[in-house]
């Protein structure tokens, strides 16, 4: 249990324009790298193998695969150098850990997509939702047998 004037503190630093994220997803993490005096943007695309931690300390680990070498790198989901989060695709995966993929290369690291639930975000929104005048409509109908 945590200290309520810790939670109060922890409040400030929460950042709340983050996604929900689960292990399975792809994801494009773009992060502020200080050079020298100069500041940019770099994006870090990849799969979220692990989630760990609550509150302001909470991480998140990208794997990808870059001219055949792997990499992994682990990011606070509250951090300030971390600029933005998207979600590309939602895995469908049954572990909350996925460092099998470490052994895994080419098709053999594959994750399904998952089709229901959170969805990826479009360019009409991240959720589909159903028409309020037919709200059958975009659902599947089923064909009665005679």
């Amino acid at each position: 249990m945590q200290h309520p004037l810790i939670r109060e503190i922890e409040k400030e630093y929460t950042r709340t324009d983050r996604p929900v994220l689960f292990p399975g997803d792809t994801v494009r993490v773009n992060v502020k790298i200080v050079e020298g005096s100069k500041e940019r943007i770099q994006a870090f695309e990849g799969i979220i193998i692990a989630k760990r931690g609550a509150g302001v300390g909470a991480t998140f680990r990208v794997r990808k695969v870059f001219q055949g070498v792997s990499v992994e790198r682990t990011f606070l989901i509250n951090s300030p150098r971390v600029e933005t989060i998207t979600v590309l695709r939602r895995g469908r995966v049954r572990r909350a850990k996925l460092y099998y993929l470490r052994d895994r290369m080419g098709k053999a690291a594959r994750i399904r997509e998952k089709t229901t639930g959170y969805a990826a975000p479009t360019k009409f929104g991240s959720i589909l939702v159903a028409n309020a005048n037919n709200p059958t409509e975009g659902t599947k109908k089923s064909k009665k047998k005679k």
